[in-house]
């Protein structure tokens, strides 16, 4: 049956090229995600029935997030498909940016798109990026280490449980760091982590009354924490460490644990990829013991159409190729379910194939455990679980992930981290008059 749907899908595109609707090529600026890359590879398929050429700008996720907002903000024109997420995409619908996907067939069943998913890149109803793949955050560890070490991981941590797993698990006549976290400065990087770290010690961004918080005693216990934790059993050149880093430090055996982005399960499960694929356990993000808030994110990346292309048509057909059910049992064709891009779609987490992987329930439970409408303990006025969505946030994430990273380099304590930060941070938020 599922390949019979792939067929459906592959006969539809061959006879919109056979109509002659398309004769052009589309530029995509994209991430170099392992899903994305896999995707890259893939679209000779689409290529193939189409006619459509495709042009890959591949770049890392703090200079795609550059390069697409300059290009977008100054109508340049050099992307007819754009990978962005949940903070861009109504930020930049509600000023006319983007293509409304409106666009896309009955078929592509955006009613099977988690709901969670759908929301984050929607504006008053309607979507403007469809979900490649939907993200939450977790706790990835070596089962044989946390054995060896006498201990067991809870499904439901606390940051008290990932301490002393941490500590017990470090080895460094082996090379073998107790924990790996980001500490590349950016606001989708560093500051992804550290903000959902900082909401579950009871820290938040602002008061109701957009007042920065960074130098309340919340924030210094959790960013102390979070710096302890890397200097006492984090890698070396932790400062310099974003996903793909860290990804590859545990894939070579270099981490007991890993907190980061639940999409990169199928990575370092993978035989083919990770030495240490057959002793990994999976657990819910951790929260302070006492609280109620765990440090777990919702992300999707997804593709969206700047306006002002002259390939839209074309681009709402690749969109609807790659993020469609079809894309999904293409990769499972290819490279099994365990592979296939997560988190986007209700039907995939029913599919018994892949219901049965080990990560799957643990991506599922994360997503739906993450409240981008209650971020944090105390109220706010903002939403966004990882960032603070307005329109500024681009720029006071990055400016104070650089305080933060500096910290991880121990170019600065805590305090001067959070107190840089905070004056950075009010100067921004009266000049754009909050």
């Amino acid at each position: 049956m599922r390949l019979g749907k792939s067929l459906v899908a592959s006969t539809a595109l061959a006879l919109i090229a056979a109509s002659g609707a398309y004769a052009q090529s589309l530029t995509i600026a994209t991430v170099n995600n392992g899903d994305m890359i896999r995707m890259q590879a893939l679209s000779s398929e689409f290529t193939d029935a189409t006619g459509i050429e495709l042009e890959w700008v591949i770049l890392e996720e703090n200079i795609l997030r550059q390069r697409v907002t300059q290009d977008i903000a100054t109508s340049g024109g050099q992307f007819d498909i754009m990978t962005i997420g949940m903070y861009e995409a109504p930020i930049w619908a509600e000023r006319g940016w983007l293509v409304s996907l409106d666009g896309l067939p009955d078929d592509y069943d955006k009613d099977d798109i988690l709901p969670a998913m759908r929301a984050g890149l929607s504006f008053e109803g309607t979507m403007f990026a469809a979900p490649f793949y939907g993200e939450s955050s977790m706790v990835m560890y070596r089962t044989d280490l946390m054995e060896a070490a006498g201990m067991e991981m809870p499904e439901e941590p606390t940051w008290d449980d990932i301490a002393a797993a941490a500590a017990a698990m470090t080895d460094r006549d082996n090379n073998i760091n107790g924990i790996c976290l980001r500490g590349r400065a950016g606001w989708g990087e560093n500051m992804a982590f550290i903000t959902t770290v900082a909401n579950s010690f009871g820290a938040r961004w602002f008061d109701e009354d957009w007042n920065a918080q960074l130098d309340s005693p919340e924030w210094l216990e959790a960013v102390t924490f979070y710096n302890d934790l890397l200097q006492n059993y984090g890698p070396p050149g932790a400062a310099n460490n974003g996903f793909n880093e860290n990804l590859t430090l545990f894939q070579q055996g270099r981490c007991g644990m890993w907190l980061d982005a639940t999409v990169a399960a199928s990575f370092v499960t993978n035989p083919n990829d990770s030495t240490v694929a057959d002793s990994v356990g999976f657990a819910l993000a951790p929260n302070k013991d006492g609280m109620d808030k765990r440090a777990n994110w919702l992300w999707a990346w997804a593709l969206a159409i700047p306006a002002g292309t002259q390939q839209e048509e074309a681009a709402m057909e690749f969109i609807n190729w790659a993020t469609s059910k079809a894309y999904l049992e293409l990769v499972a064709e290819r490279e099994g379910w365990a592979n296939v891009p997560p988190g986007t779609r209700t039907s995939l987490y029913e599919n018994p194939e892949y219901a049965s992987i080990p990560f799957a329930d643990m991506t599922l439970r994360s997503i739906n455990a993450a409240d981008p409408n209650n971020p944090t303990i105390d109220p706010v006025p903002y939403v966004g679980i990882q960032f603070v969505a307005i329109p500024e946030w681009a720029g006071i994430g990055t400016a104070a992930g650089q305080e933060f990273s500096a910290m991880v380099a121990g170019q600065l304590t805590p305090e001067q981290a959070l107190e840089r930060a905070q004056a950075l941070v009010t100067d921004e938020m009266e000049a754009a008059g909050y």
